[in-house]
């Protein structure tokens, strides 16, 4: 079990990696790619995901939104070129916060978009603030996920929007043998990871209403095997790096396994890609 703390220590550390393996730079993306029909690039994969995920909102230039989880900004530099809103990011990371407002200031939208260093299960702001809180593969890092579901709830102006996305475990049952999930969890800063029932559960007992479900797993699958084709690549200089800095963090020492796992999770059909919306 991770606190926030060590979460984002996971991303501060990392980000250095994601600017190799997932072109940050160009991309301003951390998350998997959709590869639904038409797309034919691993950066049109990753934009893809912020525009399906915009096509289920009706997020318009009047929308306040809060990215709970914002990584580099990417996504609320999406949403704000594409509609106008005004977005508030947050994530735990001083690093990423830094690259986020480097990008907002090159692409001079600085006066819409704006990122804090905050826990999302627990803010400061007032109640009903915001008309859509948006989170793309983040909730799997929260400590408490059920206390973030309260407080986007809490956060939400009446009839406001929950969006989310990520990876979920299949079932509470289920049999991982080699214990894939555990290992890739644990090279991911997830502390763990939860079902689709869960969060439906949780969302429908805190108050939330018109919950909806698309399941994505299948337009992931490249991207997955992406990131395991890095892990592999990567076994080797990550090796003799650890052997040579025997002092390195440990998600820097560890950090290019959650590649490997996260491919041999999902062969085993141990987890799934959705999207989950809901309404207060």
């Amino acid at each position: 079990m991770f606190t926030t703390k060590e979460v984002a220590s996971y991303y501060d550390t990392t980000l250095i990696h994601y600017r190799q393996w997932w072109g940050l730079k160009k991309n301003l993306s951390l998350h998997y790619g959709l590869w639904t029909k038409g797309i034919s690039s691993f950066s049109e994969a990753l934009a893809n995901t912020n525009k399906v995920l915009l096509s289920h909102t009706n997020i318009d230039s009047k929308s306040k939104v809060l990215d709970a989880g914002c990584g580099v900004g990417g996504a609320a530099i999406y949403i704000h070129q594409k509609t106008q809103a005004s977005i508030t990011g947050l994530t735990l990371s001083k690093k990423q916060i830094e690259f986020a407002m480097a990008a907002a200031q090159e692409k001079n939208i600085v006066d819409a978009v704006n990122f804090l260093e905050m826990d999302f299960t627990y803010t400061t702001f007032p109640s009903e603030t915001f008309d859509v809180v948006w989170a793309c593969e983040s909730i799997c890092n929260a400590i408490n996920k059920a206390a973030f579901i309260q407080e986007a709830y809490r956060l939400l102006k009446p009839g406001g929007q929950l969006i989310m996305c990520d990876f979920y475990k299949k079932s509470q049952q289920q049999k991982d043998r080699k214990a894939y999930m555990k290992k890739w969890g644990d090279t991911w800063g997830v502390p763990q990871f939860e079902t689709v029932q869960f969060f439906k559960s949780e969302m429908l007992n805190k108050g939330f209403n018109r919950i909806k479900t698309f399941d994505h797993t299948s337009d992931i699958k490249k991207s997955a095997k992406k990131l395991y084709r890095a892990a592999l690549l990567g076994a080797l200089p990550s090796m003799l790096y650890n052997v040579t800095h025997p002092k390195v963090s440990y998600f820097a020492k560890n950090h290019y396994k959650c590649g490997y796992y996260q491919y041999k999770a999902l062969q085993e059909n141990l987890w799934e890609y959705q999207i989950i919306t809901g309404y207060k």
